[in-house]
C-alpha cells in the first residue's frame, strides 16, 4: 500500500512537546507516520488514546505517531496546558500545538479525532475519522510496511523522545479529579486520577485514613490494597451503609467501595467502552458504559453523567438495571423531553432531590433534568458546541468554558468554570450566573483574591467548598462567607504514598569507597530544590540493606529523616560490604506545606578496606522543581 499525494510538512515557528526539537516529515523519511488531530477537552479523542497506544507498541521501531493539537477553546491554545493534558493523558508520542489551526487546514480535517496516515514516502495513504481506530490502521500500517520493505524504503529504529514526563517532579496527588465531602462522617474523598485509587482523609485536620485501590491502573476487585481503578473521576458517599460509589471512567464501570468491610465490586460495566447507537439499556456487569464521569445518589437510584455516550443514566441499586435518563446520544444541545433531548459530554452532576443539575462540557451550558422519567430537560445558562467565553449573567447571554464541575448547595450551584480557572455562583431560578472566586489566571494562590488551575470537581460541607483544583494536584478549600481559599493540607502523606506508576528509579551504583575503620559512619546528606524543606506533613525515610556489614547492628534498617542528615554508624563484618539504600522524600516549598513532591533514590554504595577514613559522607541531590 503507497500514497500518491505529498503530505504537507508541518510549518516552521510551532511549538513541540514530547520532543526536543521540532520534527519535520522530511527527516521522518523512511518512517510510518500516524498524525492524530485532536483537542484535549474531547471524549471521543480521549477514547482512541489506548488504541494509539497498542499501535505504538506493536509497531514500535517503525511507526512514529504525532499528535497535532488543533484547539477547540481558547485555553487549550496554550501549550502549558496542552503539556498537563499529555501528562494527564500519560501520551508518549511528539505532539505540535496548532493553536491556529494551520495543520488542520492544510490537511483539510473536518473533525476531532482524525487520523492521517503517511508513508515512508512521505505519501498520504489514507484518513479516518472517528473512534474504533485500532483494526482500520492496524490492518493499514501492516501493509504499509510490507510495501516499504519489499522497495527497502523502510528505515526501522524508535525516536530518542525526552518527554515531559521525564521532567516533571511527582506529586503526591495526581490530576485529582473530583473531589466528595461528606459533613455527617467527616471525611473528604479524593479521587486521586492519574494515581488511579481514592484516598479518603479526615475534613477537620487532613489525616489520611484509608487510601482505596492499589495505584496502579487495571480492573480488579477485592480488598483495597489491591483493588484497580482506571482514572476514577466522581463520586456519592451513602453514610448509612458507609459505601462509596465511584465512577471510574476509563474502565467504563461502576465501582462500589464498602467502607466498613474495605472491599471494591464492580456494580455495572464489562470494563470495555459501549459502542452502540443508540446506546442500549442492561444489567449489571453485563451492560456496556460509555466513560461515566461524575455520579449522584437519590435514594436507591444512582445518576450517571455519561459523558461519552453524551447521556444522563440511571442505575437502580437493588435490580443493577443500568438505562438511559436523559439524551438520545447525539452530541448537541437539545432542550425538552429526556427522550429526545440531547447533551454534549456531561461531566459533573449534582441535585436538589427534584432535579438534576449536571455540566454538559462541550457546549459549556450549566443545564437541568427533572428527575421524573417522563420530566424534561433545559438549559440554565451558556452557548452552543462552538458559543464557549467567560461572561457573567443571564440564561444564553452568559458565556462559560468547559465546566466540569457542579454542587447544590441551599438554592445555588456552584459550578467549577474548568478552562476559565474560576468557581460561579448560578441561581437557577433567575439563571443569573456570575463569578465568585478566580481572577481567569491559572495559579494556585491562596487568600482573598486566589487563582486556579482547570479545577474539575467541585463539593461541599460545613460552610465550604471543597475544590480539586486538578492542574496544581491539590485540594483548595473556599470558606462561602468569607470567600478566602486556603489549600488543603494532607497529612500522613506516606499512608497514601504513590506506588511507581512509570518507571522506578534506576539503581545508581557508586565507585568503591575505601575505609580505614572497621566501624565507620554513613553520613547521608540530602541538598533539596532552593526554597524547599521536608514536608512537615510526611516522614521521610531511607531503606538500608548492608551485605558484608551490620547496621546498627542489623543487616537492614528503616530510619526516618528528621533533618537534612542522617547518621548511621555500621560495623564492617568482611574485607569488602555493600550497602543499598532507597530514599523516599517528601518535600515542599517554604509556605506551600499543602503541595507535596515526592522523590525517589536508590543508591550502591560498594565499600573496601584499606585506608584511613571513617566517615562516608554522601550528598543527595534531590530533583529540581520547576513550579
Amino acid at each position: 500500500m503507497e500514497g500518491i499525494v505529498n503530505a504537507p510538512d508541518f510549518p516552521e515557528g510551532l511549538q513541540w512537546l514530547n520532543t526536543d526539537r521540532p520534527l519535520s516529515l522530511r527527516e521522518l523519511r523512511g518512517k510510518v507516520v500516524l498524525l492524530d488531530f485532536w483537542t484535549y477537552c474531547c471524549i471521543n479523542c480521549m477514547h482512541i488514546l489506548p488504541d494509539l497506544k497498542k499501535l505504538e507498541r506493536k509497531y514500535a521501531d517503525a511507526l512514529v505517531v504525532i499528535g497535532v493539537h488543533s484547539a477547540k477553546f481558547f485555553t487549550e491554545q496554550e501549550t502549558e496546558n496542552i503539556r498537563q493534558a499529555i501528562l494527564r493523558y500519560e501520551i508518549e508520542h511528539p505532539v505540535v500545538n496548532d493553536s491556529q489551526m494551520i495543520v488542520w487546514s492544510l490537511y483539510g480535517v473536518r473533525a476531532w479525532p482524525t487520523l492521517v496516515l503517511i508513508d515512508p514516502n512521505g505519501k498520504i495513504v489514507g484518513y479516518h475519522s472517528g473512534e474504533g481506530i485500532y483494526e482500520v490502521f492496524d490492518r493499514a500500517i501492516a501493509q504499509v510496511i510490507q510495501a516499504a520493505e519489499a522497495k527497502g524504503t523502510l528505515k526501522r529504529g524508535a525516536l530518542n523522545l525526552r518527554l515531559e514526563r521525564d521532567r516533571e517532579p511527582r506529586t503526591v496527588l495526581r490530576f485529582p479529579g473530583k473531589v466528595l465531602a461528606d459533613a455527617r462522617t467527616g471525611r473528604l474523598f479524593i479521587a486521586d486520577s492519574n494515581h488511579h485509587r481514592i484516598v479518603v482523609a479526615s475534613l477537620q485536620d487532613g489525616t489520611v485514613q484509608m487510601v482505596i485501590g492499589s495505584g496502579m491502573p487495571g480492573l480488579e476487585d477485592g480488598a483495597f490494597e489491591t483493588a484497580r481503578f482506571n482514572n476514577p473521576q466522581g463520586m456519592a458517599y451513602d453514610a448509612d451503609a458507609d459505601v462509596l460509589y465511584i465512577a471510574d471512567t476509563d474502565n467504563h464501570a461502576i465501582r462500589k467501595a464498602d467502607l466498613r468491610q474495605r472491599t471494591v465490586a464492580t456494580l455495572a460495566g464489562t470494563g470495555e467502552q459501549s459502542r452502540f447507537y443508540p446506546p442500549r439499556a442492561g444489567k449489571g456487569r453485563e451492560v456496556a458504559l460509555n466513560s461515566p464521569w461524575d455520579v449522584v445518589l437519590v435514594g436507591n437510584t444512582l445518576f450517571i453523567a455519561m459523558a461519552g455516550s453524551h447521556q444522563l443514566w440511571r442505575l437502580n441499586l437493588t435490580t443493577l438495571e443500568a438505562e438511559p435518563h436523559a439524551g438520545t446520544g447525539r452530541e448537541a444541545r437539545i432542550d425538552g423531553p429526556l427522550r429526545t433531548s440531547a447533551l454534549a459530554q456531561p461531566s459533573g452532576i449534582t441535585t436538589d432531590g427534584k432535579k438534576l443539575y449536571f455540566a454538559d462540557s462541550e457546549v459549556s451550558c450549566i443545564r437541568a433534568a427533572d428527575i421524573n422519567p417522563n420530566g424534561s430537560l433545559e438549559t440554565l445558562v451558556g452557548g452552543d458546541l462552538f458559543e464557549f467565553g467567560d461572561r457573567d449573567g443571564f440564561g444564553n447571554e452568559a458565556r462559560l468554558q468547559h465546566p466540569l464541575g457542579v454542587v447544590y448547595v441551599d438554592g445555588v450551584i456552584y459550578v467549577a468554570d474548568t478552562y476559565n480557572n474560576k468557581i460561579k455562583r448560578l441561581d437557577p431560578r433567575t439563571r443569573r450566573i456570575e463569578t465568585f472566586l478566580g481572577t481567569g489566571a491559572a495559579g494556585a494562590r491562596d487568600g482573598d483574591n486566589p487563582t486556579f488551575d482547570e479545577p474539575g470537581g467541585i463539593s461541599y460541607a460545613n460552610g465550604k467548598l471543597y475544590i480539586a483544583d486538578t492542574n496544581n494536584h491539590l485540594i483548595r478549600v473556599a470558606d462561602l462567607k468569607t470567600k478566602r481559599v486556603e489549600t488543603f493540607r494532607l497529612r500522613g502523606l506516606e499512608a497514601a504514598q504513590p506506588p511507581a506508576l512509570y518507571r522506578a528509579p534506576a539503581r545508581q551504583t557508586l565507585n568503591p569507597i575505601t575505609v580505614g575503620s572497621e566501624t565507620p559512619t554513613l553520613l547521608l546528606r540530602l541538598r533539596l530544590p532552593e526554597g524547599h524543606k521536608l514536608n512537615p506533613d510526611a516522614q521521610s525515610q531511607v531503606r538500608l540493606y548492608a551485605q558484608g556489614a551490620t547496621l546498627q547492628g542489623k543487616p537492614e534498617l528503616v530510619m526516618p529523616f528528621a533533618g537534612l542528615e542522617l547518621r548511621v554508624p555500621m560495623q564492617l563484618t568482611a574485607e569488602r560490604a555493600a550497602v543499598d539504600a532507597h530514599l523516599l522524600v517528601y518535600h515542599c516549598h517554604a509556605g506551600q506545606e499543602a503541595l507535596c513532591y515526592l522523590h525517589e533514590v536508590r543508591l550502591s554504595i560498594p565499600l573496601q578496606r584499606g585506608g584511613d577514613r571513617t566517615l562516608i559522607e554522601l550528598e543527595v541531590p534531590i530533583g529540581e522543581v520547576s513550579r
